[in-house]
This record gives structure tokens, sequence and C-alpha cells, in this order.
């Protein structure tokens, strides 16, 4: 459920009347709701030892609907943020690198399973939750869709606690006397600019996916494009983490970096819709495969004790991509009146992105644990 934040696009058009705000206003509260999300993760593993998983859950999803809540009877943009963004985007962040890091611990050997596991259920959130949001904002606006949000939170915040407590798991943190990472500063610089570029056009794409959809097809239902790119993000995932653990890291992360790159380029030089649907996939595909396989990379890199802390630190890098991408392509729709131009920036950084993760697995001194 906390996956549905991705399908935040189908609100783009609905807040802009709301509100009478610009675009980049608007595309704004998804970028700063991944902002929010990334500090959760980072600052996680801190979080993650004070309370059984069950109970840790649970807060997680009252934190989130009460957030919902909030920007359910917000008056202003601002309390959108507030709510929408600050709060469930933080909540977001501690449910996803939790249930990441409980799966690994309890799959040794089996990260990228495990983590890819986690990763598409998060994803089928995006896949569902478009055309339930679309079905409650034409039956009562806004906050019909957020009312409609925040009760499914506590719903699924009651499953994940009882299913916890079945599972009777506590999360082991790093012991306090552990080497701190066999990992260079400088290896965990090219890890984060090459998640950086990896990731950036996907938040692109899936926060503006309705807007581009509707730009270039207007009779086009608008929770298609959102459901396309989910749907293809969730068999991403799960077959970028199945392949983390059979696969050399590096060339299955360069060529989803160049995939991305394709779906753009195909999303910018095709006008029919066929060609939008087909570049949508590519994008929502690749973009599943990297938050899969990337995680899982580390998992391998560090070891079971630092993966939390040291992918906590690569993950600021989908941060400022989440921020940089959806809110760049707003400013630059609102500069010239269409998408092209970001998904041709969005395009190159993905090919650099290749490049960087190239060069890094190709070093002779990084081994998998």
């Amino acid at each position: 459920m906390l996956g549905s934040v991705h399908a935040f696009s189908v609100f783009i058009v609905p807040l802009e009347s709301l509100f009478a705000a610009t675009r980049s206003g608007v595309a704004l509260t998804y970028s700063l709701a991944l902002i929010s999300l990334t500090f959760a993760v980072l600052l996680g593993p801190r979080l993650f030892v004070l309370a059984r998983p069950s109970w840790f859950f649970l807060a997680i999803c009252t934190l989130g609907a009460l957030g919902v809540l909030m920007a359910a009877f917000a008056k202003s943009l601002t309390m959108i943020w507030l709510g929408y963004s600050l709060i469930f985007g933080g909540a977001n962040g501690l449910g996803y690198g939790f249930g990441l890091q409980i799966s690994a611990q309890v799959n040794p050997k089996r990260e990228g399973l495990a983590m890819g596991t986690v990763t598409a259920a998060y994803a089928f959130g995006s896949v569902i939750a478009p055309g339930l949001l679309d079905i409650a904002l034409e039956s009562g606006g806004v906050r019909l869709a957020m009312l409609g949000l925040a009760i499914c939170l506590v719903l699924v915040g009651g499953v994940a606690f009882l299913l916890l407590q079945k599972a009777d798991f506590v999360f082991l943190s790093e012991p306090r006397d552990a080497i701190r990472t066999s990992l260079s500063k400088a290896v965990q610089r090219l890890l984060w600019f090459g998640y950086f570029g990896s990731v950036l056009a996907g938040l692109m794409v899936i926060g503006h996916a309705a807007a581009i959809a509707r730009a270039a097809h207007p009779d086009i239902p608008p929770w298609v494009a959102p459901v396309v790119i989910a749907a293809f993000n969730l068999s991403g995932s799960f077959l970028g983490g199945r392949l983390a653990d059979s696969v050399t890291p590096g060339r299955l992360l360069a060529l989803l970096a160049l995939t991305t790159s394709a779906g753009l380029v195909t999303l910018l030089f095709f006008e029919s819709a066929a060609a939008l649907l087909l570049g949508l996939s590519f994008v929502g595909f690749a973009y599943g495969g990297t938050i899969a396989a990337f995680p899982a990379a580390i998992a391998k890199l560090a070891g079971p004790g630092a993966s939390a802390r040291i992918y906590g630190r690569v993950f600021t890098a989908w941060g400022a991509a989440g921020l940089a991408g959806p809110w760049l392509a707003g400013v630059l729709f609102d500069a010239g009146g269409g998408y092209d131009t970001s998904l041709a920036v969005a395009a190159a950084i993905g090919v650099l992105a290749a490049g960087v993760i190239h060069i890094l697995f190709r070093r002779s001194d990084l081994r998998l644990a």
C-alpha cells in the first residue's frame, strides 16, 4: 500500500485545478515526498531497533494515514506538502527500508530474490492505486481519494501487525564493534552517482506519467499510463532481484540504465499510442529492476551487518533524483509547454550512469561478499 505514492501523477491535474497551482508547484509535492522518504531510509537503521517489527509497522502505517488525512482536508498546497509529502513520505521510507532489510536478513545468500520480492510487492501498490484513485477523484475529488487512501493504510497496518506478530522476527543491527565497511569512499561515491543517474528518469516519468500521456494522447484515460509503468516496474523488480543473485551486477545495472534511455528515446521520437505505452514499459521495467538489484548488490558487497547503513547513504541518490527529476520536468513543462527537453536530458544522464556503473564494477579490488 505504501507503493501508492508512485501513483501520484493522477493527482497532478486535479490539484492544479483545486488550488490554481502551476505544474511545477504540484510536481514539487511528489519530489518533496521522495526527499522525505529518502531521509527516512537514511535514518531508519537507528530506528529499526526501537520496537518489535510488528509494532514498528503498525506505527508506520498509522503515521502515513495521519499524513494523508491531513492532505484530505488541506486548504492549500502547502498543507498538501506537509501532510502528503513530509509525513506520508517519511512513513513510506521507514516501511520500505525496513521491509528491504529484514527480507535480506532472513534470506542470506538470496538477498536479490528476497529484496526483489519486497520491491515487487511495493510496486504492486502503484499498479492497483491509479485506477482506484482515479475513480475516487471522479466521484469526490481530492478529498475522497485521500480519505480512501488513509483508510487503506490503517487496514494494511493491522494486517502487517498480525503477520509480523506471527513471524516473531527481531531486526539484527550492526554490532557496535564491527568494522565500519570494506567499501572505500570512492566506491560509495560511484555507487551514489550510478544510482542517481539510473533512477532519475524513472522517477521523473513516474511523477508525470498521467500528464505525459495526456499531453501526447488526450483520449487515453489518465490512469492508464501510471498502471502500465507500475506493472512493468513490478515485473522488473522481481526479475531484477532474481538476476542480482546470478548475473554480474555491473552488467545488469548498466544494461538497465541503457534500457531506461531507450524508453525515453521512444517517448521522444515516436508519437503513436503504441510507442507511448512501449516507452513507458521500458522505463518502468528498468526502474523496477534497478531499485531491486542495487540494494541486493550493496548487501553482497558490504555484508548483512553494514548493508542497511551503506544502503541508506547510497539511497540519498534516489532522493536527489526524486527531487531533481519530477520537479525539473515540471519547470521545463511550464517554460516550454511540453516534456521533450526533460526526456532528452534524462536519456543522456541514463547513458552516463551506465558508464559510471561499468567503471565501478570493473575494479579488480571490488569483490562480492
